[in-house]
């Protein structure tokens, strides 16, 4: 997911921005956490459904969705954060 969630940054805002990630493990989850310098542009799910095979981007939200039901998006005034929970009940305690 941090993949994913900082690739689409970079398309977004460019090489050169700076990006922010962290990942966090609780009891029974991994919370992920990006954020970038853009505050006004949302993540937005192209028109095309995830399995056309003609898309050649556009997926992301898709598996976003599919592996973290429930992400959010929280604007700032110095950009904006996407955060994401993924099920992890069995995490092993480092």
């Amino acid at each position: 997911m941090a993949s994913e969630l900082v690739g689409n940054a970079v398309r977004l805002c460019g090489p050169w921005t700076p990006v922010i990630v962290q990942v966090f493990h609780h009891d029974q989850h991994v919370l992920v956490q990006v954020h970038d310098p853009e505050p006004v542009a949302m993540p937005d799910r192209r028109p095309q459904a995830p399995d056309n095979a003609d898309a050649e981007t556009g997926r992301g939200l898709w598996i976003l969705d599919a592996l973290a039901p429930g992400w959010s998006v929280q604007p700032y005034p110095v950009g904006k954060q996407i955060t994401c929970t993924l099920p992890c009940p069995d995490l092993v305690p480092v």
